[in-house]
């Protein structure tokens, strides 16, 4: 039994996907402040990595480290709507999910201090 719902294999399906994570990007990019603020601080901090003295995989480190807020950012975002759907009352266990995921954010935002801390002041 095959699932209507999926895509069909081949490039037309990457291509297809290609356009589904622009879409959310955008989406993100529209409804999330605190997405728009680290995207700001991506544009100002990927240059600066990249034209720092750093090793190369010094510079790795920094630009990725950038980039998994980023992404944590946008998986906190999806399951903040995701909630949002399910219920907009109150409940305990919406507000723990939601909790984590902004943790999960706030980790990766210590993670690239650490990061940048490391490189830059040893």
């Amino acid at each position: 039994m095959t699932n209507p719902h999926k895509h069909q294999p081949g490039l037309g399906h990457v291509w297809r996907a290609m356009g589904i994570a622009l879409q959310g990007l955008r989406a993100t990019w529209q409804y999330e402040d605190a997405f728009r603020q680290e995207v700001l601080v991506a544009a100002i901090a990927i240059p600066v990595a990249l034209l720092s003295g750093a090793s190369v995989v010094g510079k790795a480190l920094l630009v990725s480290s950038i980039i998994l807020v980023l992404i944590v950012e946008l998986l906190n975002s999806a399951l903040e709507a995701a909630v949002d759907h399910t219920s907009l009352e109150l409940n305990p266990l919406a507000k723990r999910a939601k909790d984590i995921a902004s943790a999960a954010v706030l980790m990766s935002i210590v993670n690239a201090v650490v990061i940048w801390g490391l490189i830059f002041l040893f």
